[in-house]
């Protein structure tokens, strides 16, 4: 934890991103689990989503029904969603000092409508930078998988939203995308196999909070 400029204490962002079908929801269960029963304020939230408007905008984002969105129309709702997230949920809760726990942040549009629908990478993070303000994660863990492996799971669990409809190139595209990302910026991004059993890859994860907080 520590002081901003203004004298407040900070909490800790994590967000979780991957392909379609990685664990990420899990993963924020059994996090939210382990650093609550820990005492520690968390709080879960997940993107789109998080507000009542968030929410509206995820069941149009995802509802198979709109197949004629563009990519700047899809784009510009998942922004909206999240400048509403920020300031409403998660810049109160890290200012109260809680560990926030995303589902998807901002690299999620940086990678599926960037590199997944083709859109201009620097107009994509400028809608980014405009979106979260100053928020940004304090760490970001990439669950990989391979999409197929992430599909046939995703699908699994019930009939596939608009996103998992998309064609195999295009979830692979998805994929290459978060690795290159983690390449990028690998002082924030980290790959961690979901492959491995789940709770293993929550304990691999508890450990690299607990060694970047209050550093």
């Amino acid at each position: 934890m520590s002081e901003d400029t203004n004298g407040r204490w900070s909490g800790f962002f994590l967000t979780l991103e991957g392909p379609e079908g990685c664990g990420k929801s899990t993963q924020a269960e059994l996090l939210a689990e382990h650093f609550r029963r820990s005492g520690l304020l968390t709080v879960v939230t997940r993107e789109p989503g998080g507000t009542v408007l968030g929410d509206k905008l995820r069941a149009l984002l995802l509802d198979p029904a709109h197949g004629e969105m563009t990519p700047r129309t899809e784009l510009l709702l998942y922004e909206a969603a999240r400048a509403q997230h920020v300031e409403q949920v998660i810049r109160p809760a890290l200012e109260r000092g809680a560990l926030v726990v995303c589902d998807r942040f901002m690299d999620s549009s940086s990678v599926y409508q960037g590199n997944g629908l083709g859109l201009y990478g620097e107009s994509v993070a400028l809608l980014n930078r405009f979106a979260v303000a100053d928020v940004t994660p304090d760490l970001t863990v990439v669950l990989d998988l391979p999409a197929a492996d992430g599909l046939r799971r995703a699908n699994a669990t019930g009939s596939p939203d608009r996103i998992e409809q998309r064609p195999a190139a295009f979830h692979e595209r998805v994929r290459k995308g978060f690795l290159a990302l983690a390449r990028a910026e690998p002082a924030r991004v980290v790959v961690v196999s979901a492959t491995d059993r789940r709770e293993q890859v929550c304990c691999d994860i508890i450990r690299m909070v607990t060694d970047r907080w209050r550093q």
